[in-house]
């Protein structure tokens, strides 16, 4: 069995390894992929990917299964960890198939996560980054017999939803370190 692993390498995410030792070829890409490259795959996933895929890739072939770090339809497009405590939305965990729209796709697996930055005043974006980015490999790992599979239900996203681009952070947000309780409140004043 073959794999194209698009987005964070073997350093970045435990996966890669966790893929191969079931026995499977992972070729892993950061660049814009094309036709060649998915040829013979027999999975293909996104994690930490930062291009657009083309339209005509999505079409033609066996989904494309994408790993996103929120509860979606909230907090699609980038740095959605940090939007779900500024927006007030679910924090969580999503799998989805890849569809023409950014985070879009239909539901594979999902799974709420709840932090009480009020609480727990010393929970940080990256600390809670970091929950999010295992508990998502987690899923994979738990469910990975169903994805390479394709054994599974996949259902429409609800309407509505949020999504931010990566320029949207605000000019007054400078580490990802702080304390989410005082960052909310500084913007709260």
């Amino acid at each position: 069995m073959k794999c194209l692993f698009l987005g964070y390498s073997s350093k970045k995410t435990k996966l890669i390894k966790f893929l191969r030792h079931k026995g499977i070829k992972v070729q892993n890409l950061t660049r814009k992929i094309n036709q060649r490259d998915i040829i013979d795959k027999d999975i293909i996933v996104s994690f930490g990917y930062r291009k657009i895929i083309n339209k005509r890739l999505i079409k033609k072939n066996k989904p494309i299964i994408n790993l996103h770090i929120s509860y979606l339809p909230y907090n699609r497009g980038s740095h959605p960890n940090f939007w779900s405590f500024v927006d007030k939305t679910p924090s969580g965990v999503t799998i989805h198939e890849i569809d023409k729209g950014i985070d879009t796709g239909k539901i594979i697996y999902q799974k709420k996560i709840y932090f009480n930055y009020k609480k727990n005043k010393s929970l940080t974006f990256r600390s809670t980054y970091i929950v999010l980015f295992n508990e998502i490999e987690n899923l994979f790992i738990k469910k990975f017999k169903n994805l390479i599979s394709m054994n599974y239900k996949k259902k429409p996203q609800k309407k509505g939803g949020t999504f931010h681009r990566k320029n949207e952070l605000p000019k007054n947000f400078k580490n990802w370190d702080v304390s989410i309780y005082k960052f909310i409140e500084s913007i709260n004043r």
